[in-house]
């Protein structure tokens, strides 16, 4: 059974006397364990699809389901990261990770052994105890990460998460994510506007159009796990990224 299933999906907005469709009729699937990107134009309506699937929006057509349930209450089913990394700048490493836990009503023991034990295996047990204001923004982006997991480890939805980053901390956090991935053995949704980052680490990639948006195309990446940068420079990997690039600009100029 996939993970999630989108079937003529598409939402509107009202603007004063205006509707402003942002997302035509479409349809999405992610399959268990499965590392699947979006990319499109800056506005096509990707948080937007975010927002619906994480149940904070409901589409105004089509039908939905996670794990199976179409039910329309979808809050908690999914670990939701936004752009940002949203710590709290009051709570240490160790309390920010655990606020998923917390959300969850996890017991306080159990709940301190389960991030310990992930601090310590995915290398911020030595951090733990600093606060957010002191750790780089490469570091923070992990913190984040972590606590989506914890809140919830069987789907993550995760929202352009190192677009601010500098070309070499983000590639670390790349690396990092798919090792986190294939340890929990995650479902991911991940929205980027980095091309070659969606090739590194995605199973398929969902190209949108510009607003209102559709899908144009559904790409497999055939390249070998586990993944690492040199990949990138494959000629199966150049020729894609070639495909993507000339797709997108040919939507942004439109």
């Amino acid at each position: 059974m996939p993970r999630l299933v989108l079937e003529g999906v598409s939402k509107s907005f009202r603007q004063g006397r205006q509707l402003l469709p942002v997302l035509q009729p479409l349809d999405l699937e992610v399959e268990q364990g499965e590392f699947v990107s979006l990319i499109g134009p800056s506005g096509c309506g990707k948080s937007t699809l975010f927002n619906i699937i994480a149940g904070l929006e409901q589409p105004d057509s089509g039908s939905l389901s996670i794990d199976g349930d179409a039910s329309p209450r979808r809050t908690g089913k999914t670990g939701y990261m936004p752009q940002q990394p949203l710590l709290l700048p009051w709570r240490t490493v160790e309390e920010n990770v655990l606020l998923g836990l917390d959300v969850r009503r996890v017991p306080r023991r159990q709940a301190l052994e389960r991030a310990r034990e992930l601090l310590k295996h995915f290398g911020l047990a030595d951090f733990a105890q600093h606060y957010p204001a002191t750790l780089s923004g490469g570091m923070r982006q992990r913190v984040a990460l972590l606590r989506t997991v914890l809140f919830n480890s069987q789907f993550l939805l995760l929202d352009e998460p190192f677009g601010a980053l500098d070309a070499l901390t983000r590639l670390s956090c790349q690396m990092w994510l798919l090792n986190l991935w294939q340890e929990v053995h995650a479902s991911v949704l991940f929205i980027t506007h980095d091309v070659r980052e969606a090739i590194l680490l995605s199973d398929r990639i969902y190209i949108m159009s510009a607003r209102p948006a559709r899908i144009l195309r559904v790409v497999r990446v055939d390249l070998e796990r586990p993944r690492h940068a040199d990949q990138l420079a494959e000629s199966r990997a150049v020729q894609l990224e070639q495909e993507l690039v000339s797709l997108l600009v040919k939507e942004q100029a439109l």
